[in-house]
């Protein structure tokens, strides 16, 4: 999606989403439970953690969590609401400008939940350094919007939505290390923040480091 915004600091424009926000996330994305469900806990990733619904709930399932986000008040109401769930041993939060820096470490499971921003990111190059940050075994999911809700902040009917393919093709994985496992485009119902309903396309991309 080209929705390129430049008048506002990327930072200063979630710090003012995060610090309107007054309830904090418990339950995960549909497509992070299903594709995380099966598999047996160990170190996972969550890019854009925002209000931290999917890393609680990996916490609650004994994943060891690392939860980004560019905004300071995210990661800070996540760390403490995870504290306040008893969780916290398994949760680390870090602050990061993704186009810029990326957390250390090695991890089976990188989940990527709807990681659009309107601000000018290589997301194609965070994406490919996720995946070079898996363990052997270890799983990529990056899951985005596929169509546009009432709710969306982009409302442009132009807007392209790409497919699981271009997303893999843009981050030129070597075939020999890496291996994609699901490749579709799901639609589910879905309820917007202000109740409304609606059914969304979502764009699902696995990808497993070979073993």
């Amino acid at each position: 999606m080209d929705t390129t915004r430049t008048e506002t600091d990327p930072a200063a424009f979630w710090e003012e989403i995060y610090r309107a926000r007054t309830t904090w996330g418990e339950r995960a994305n549909p497509l992070l439970a299903e594709t995380a469900g099966p598999l047996r806990p160990g170190a996972a990733l969550d890019l854009g953690c925002g209000s931290g619904g999917d890393t609680i709930w990996l916490a609650r399932q004994g994943w060891h969590v690392t939860a980004v986000d560019i905004s300071a008040t995210a990661v800070d109401a996540v760390r403490d609401h995870a504290t306040a769930l008893g969780v916290a041993d398994r949760v680390t939060t870090e602050r990061h400008d993704l186009a810029r820096t990326f957390p250390r470490g090695e991890f089976d499971l990188v989940s990527a939940q709807y990681f659009h921003t309107p601000f000018a990111m290589p997301r194609h190059r965070v994406l490919r350094t996720a995946a070079e940050a898996l363990r052997p075994g270890g799983l990529l999911l990056v899951v985005d919007h596929g169509s546009i809700a009432p709710w969306s902040w982009n409302q442009d009917p132009e807007t392209h939505f790409p497919t699981p393919t271009e997303i893999a093709d843009e981050m030129d994985l070597d075939p020999a290390r890496w291996t994609v496992l699901r490749a579709d485009t799901p639609s589910r119902p879905a309820t917007g923040p202000g109740g409304e309903t609606a059914t969304v396309v979502d764009t699902v991309l696995v990808v497993q480091r070979i073993a």
